[in-house]
């Protein structure tokens, strides 16, 4: 049997390819799908059908792109409420696929649709040697249960309990667990970084399978929820009823300084992708800075919606097109240019640029000793990162609502960022910035580099 792993590390999502006797199925495509029907070629498959585990809120799938382009027939649980043609996944229901078989259990609590997929391969054995979870079992963690517009997380909790209990738990150690996420997915709290496990292995690891009761389940995974980004529901519906082909976009127009700056003054966000420390020696003011390196795409939903009129701004010209994509991926489908050029056009035309200065931890460790009072230091991480350790005296300002919690800050002080590494406080920075902050400061290397220095921790 064919098992391919396709692994998406900017959205921390994986989704699969399987094959047998000449025909093949994707499970959880990414919405750029031309990677599969490459692979189903490379191996000499047919791709006969398209499994959906959920509605997924976190990007947006290729589901109906791929089966349009391959002639596939869509398998989604039948709670979905899809409206495209597809089989509406009932528990027990089972698929052939060439010489394998792919059994469904409905394992509703991530989402009330939510479907795993056991698999058997004649050529390893009568009995099911893995199981495809999506977002119901994670590596180290389970899916969060608060996604519904429907049901409550604590009844999706204990529903998600009573599947993982009733259904996955019963499955024999040895079977293979292969999810839709990894690490730094937004739809869950803490996932492994391994890329599969075993049902033996978490059940004896797993955090959220050692709770002793029903109740105890629902507390753990309800208590501290992270906020649910506002994008997940209008991507859910872009998947309820089948993204257009990215193909269907309009091509992206170069567009000159000047007409940036005044599509700018209208209302347009520039979003600026170059490498922070480019960024941060001079860039468009006004302009969010969100770097291609990480996770580019869930950021920018989060901080920008998914309606904003976005003209990008890249270290090369080649890149826009990645850019593009990957905004896409999660629903942003507002791109409306790029800066021709790139940010040399803009300095060569005399335009205004702005800085944000970029310091060691020494340095501001230094700065902090010898002048108490006169830095403002935020810490941009997530709360459960923050209670792990934390520099005294910073200020926890989570970097997804940072925008909304900033009326506390004195502008007529300096205001310092830090992260864990980097990433996320140079993103910061350019939020301070849009809102008025004139002198911010970037912590390279962030909390990381603290306690590597051996500077003190809370």
């Amino acid at each position: 049997m064919i098992f391919d792993r396709f692994y998406l590390s900017c959205l921390s999502h994986a989704s699969y390819l399987l094959g047998s006797n000449g025909v093949a199925c994707v499970v959880d495509p990414q919405r750029d799908v031309h990677l599969y029907i490459d692979a189903a070629a490379q191996h000499g498959l047919r791709i006969t059908h398209v499994i959906e585990t959920h509605l997924h809120a976190d990007f947006v799938s290729g589901h109906r792109e791929l089966a349009d382009l391959t002639g596939a027939t869509i398998y989604l649980g039948a709670a979905a409420g899809a409206l495209f043609p597809h089989v509406a996944v009932r528990d027990g229901m089972e698929v052939e696929l060439g010489d394998c078989k792919l059994r469904f259990l409905e394992t509703p609590g991530h989402t009330i649709e939510s479907i795993s997929i056991l698999v058997t391969d004649p050529e390893k054995g009568p009995d099911p040697f893995a199981v495809l979870t999506g977002d119901t079992l994670f590596i180290g963690d389970v899916g969060r249960p608060d996604l519904s517009g429907t049901y409550t997380p604590q009844q999706l909790a204990g529903l998600l309990y009573d599947s993982l209990h009733t259904k996955l738990m019963t499955l024999p150690d040895a079977v293979e667990v292969h999810p839709a996420h990894g690490a730094g997915s937004l739809c869950g709290k803490q996932l492994g970084t391994e890329s599969s496990s075993t049902i033996g292995k978490q059940r004896a690891t797993n955090y959220a399978l050692k709770a002793s009761s029903r109740d105890e389940f629902i507390h753990l995974l309800t208590a501290d929820l992270p906020t649910r980004p506002e994008y997940f529901a209008r991507d859910v519906e872009m998947n309820r009823t089948g993204a257009a082909p990215l193909d269907a976009l309009s091509p992206l127009p170069a567009l000159a300084p000047t007409t940036v700056l005044e599509r700018q003054q209208n209302g347009a966000v520039i979003l600026d992708t170059r490498p922070a420390q480019l960024w941060g020696t001079a860039h468009i003011p006004g302009s969010i800075h969100i770097g291609l390196s990480g996770q580019f795409a869930s950021w920018a939903a989060i901080l920008l919606g998914l309606d904003s009129d976005v003209i990008l701004v890249t270290e090369e010209e080649a890149q826009v097109e990645e850019a593009r994509t990957r905004l896409a991926r999660v629903g942003i489908e507002g791109v409306s240019g790029f800066l021709q050029g790139g940010f040399a056009a803009w300095s060569s035309a005399g335009l205004p640029a702005d800085h944000v200065n970029q310091v060691s931890v020494n340095q501001i460790h230094e700065a902090l000793t010898d002048h108490p009072g006169a830095i403002q230091l935020i810490d941009v991480r997530r709360t459960p990162e923050l209670e792990a350790g934390h520099i005294l005296g910073a200020i926890c300002k989570p970097l997804d609502s940072l925008a909304k919690s900033v009326s506390d800050l004195r502008k007529d002080l300096p205001v310092a960022v830090h992260c864990k590494g980097g990433y996320r406080s140079a993103i910061a920075t350019s939020i301070l910035k849009r809102e008025g902050f004139p002198e911010v400061i970037n912590i390279l290397g962030g909390f990381d580099a603290w306690k590597t220095c051996g500077f003190p921790v809370s």
